[in-house]
């Protein structure tokens, strides 16, 4: 009976078939609610939908405000691209349209238990593996987001674990790990893997950056990480040639982005290496709409009020005004912006700036679920790092990056649980590393 309900427990096709079910399952709940005229229409009318319409209408990438507006830089073009193939196919805002979305967000997100359990396994082995797959299939943010955002973030998540994926299997070579009790780091004898394997890493990574450029945080830090990982141990130490093949990884993703840079240059005669909109979404958190009693952040949100500004203005200029405006607010605001940074740094964690009031006000049962698992998430994270350390794992440095440096642009800006979904696939491999280390005490250190 053990091994059948270990056999089961780390199945990966099981794990799977149970994440695109509870991801299909709450799509078709959902759907129902929404009356069948708005279906097609209003998961559109968001920056990426409008930017699709307008390519589906021959008008190329541009208008991120429904408006007929001109080319714009507001996004980079690989997600309001794929929008726009489903329009072409269903047709322009019809459900079939919205289905169509919903469905490749689905796959994506139910596809990420497969790096994240390869991930799992490197690190801790199939306990580790196992548990951080089943933790991303019925996680709350992971069935919930695919259906409500029309947006990059459940490709972003996949990107995310496939890149984390790829840079330990290139930094490890052809690796065999000994893990064994009195050995908790792991023995690894390191073969560095071919430059062809790093190609592919680039591309990997430009992908990434064209679909979100957020990103791009991680990228020096996972690439070095890499370099300092082949260079160990000293007598493997080749000197140069080791770091050939990170820094060709690391030039082919930049040559990935140029051409959207030309086309940004030759639109905009100014430099705008991927998307032009960081004014404007640091203007929203900070700002003289701030409203001490709101439980989300941005307070308020003044995007509608902007878009008659916008318009008159142009992108640029539009920009270089919310700039200005941003920065003059956070200089006059010192002790404000550090109320806003902590309260951020909650919402960025739970979802809400003041989660336990939320907790009791709701009466929606899926936000308490939502609510309450995000911070045991949080907690969980933070224990994963721990053991990581404890542990003296080689990988105890990337992992962690994750959350430490990933959310840090959101604290200053304004934070979402959506813009910290990216990461969720690692925060969910951290807490599994927690589990694992407290059903399996004799991992732990001093025991």
């Amino acid at each position: 009976m053990k091994r059948r309900f270990y056999k089961i427990a780390t199945c990966l096709p099981l794990i799977l078939i149970v994440a695109l079910g509870l991801r299909l399952g709450f799509a078709w709940d959902q759907e129902r609610k929404i009356p069948r005229d708005l279906v097609g229409l209003v998961p559109f009318l968001q920056e990426t939908g409008n930017i699709a319409f307008s390519i589906a209408q021959g008008h190329g990438f541009g208008s991120p405000y429904w408006q007929e507006t001109g080319p714009t830089a507001w996004l980079t073009p690989v997600y309001p691209y794929l929008v726009a193939g489903a329009y072409r196919l269903f047709g322009i805002h019809t459900p079939h349209a919205f289905f169509a979305v919903v469905l490749l967000n689905i796959l994506f997100s139910a596809a990420t238990c497969i790096p994240i359990f390869y991930v799992g396994k490197r690190v801790g082995r199939v306990a580790v593996a196992s548990i951080a797959a089943w933790l991303w299939a019925v996680f709350p943010n992971a069935w919930i987001i695919p259906f409500e955002w029309v947006w990059d973030t459940s490709l972003s998540a996949l990107l995310m674990a496939m890149i984390l994926w790829a840079t330990l299997r290139l930094a490890d070579g052809d690796a065999r790990t000994d893990y064994s009790d009195s050995n908790r780091a792991g023995s690894t004898t390191t073969r560095p893997a071919s430059r062809r394997l790093w190609c592919w890493y680039g591309p990997l990574w430009g992908f990434a950056l064209m679909t979100n450029p957020s990103l791009g945080v991680m990228l020096p830090f996972l690439i070095g990480w890499a370099v300092y990982r082949l260079r160990r141990p000293p007598e493997q130490n080749q000197g140069r040639a080791l770091l050939k093949g990170p820094a060709l990884a690391f030039g082919v993703a930049i040559l990935c982005c140029v051409p959207w840079t030309v086309r940004n240059y030759l639109v905009f005669h100014r430099f705008i290496p991927l998307r032009s909109n960081f004014a404007f979404e640091l203007w929203l958190g900070n700002n003289d709409n701030f409203d001490s009693q709101s439980q989300i952040v941005p307070p308020a949100n003044p995007e509608r009020e902007e878009i008659r500004n916008y318009i008159h203005l142009g992108e640029t200029a539009f920009m270089q005004d919310k700039w200005n405006k941003a920065v003059s607010f956070m200089r006059s605001h010192p002790k404000l912006e550090l109320i806003l940074l902590g309260r951020r740094f909650v919402a960025m964690w739970t979802g809400m700036e003041k989660p336990v009031d939320g907790f009791l006000d709701s009466d929606s049962l899926l936000t308490r679920i939502a609510l309450l698992s995000n911070f045991l998430a949080a907690i969980g994270a933070f224990c994963g790092i721990i053991v990581l350390f404890s542990w003296r794992s080689p990988y105890a440095f990337p992992l962690a990056a994750f959350p430490i440096v990933f959310p840090v642009v959101y604290y200053v800006t304004h934070a979402s649980l959506r813009y910290r979904h990216p990461i969720d696939p690692i925060i969910m491999l951290l807490t599994a590393v927690a589990i694992a280390a407290a059903l399996d005490r004799r991992r732990l250190p001093g025991e």
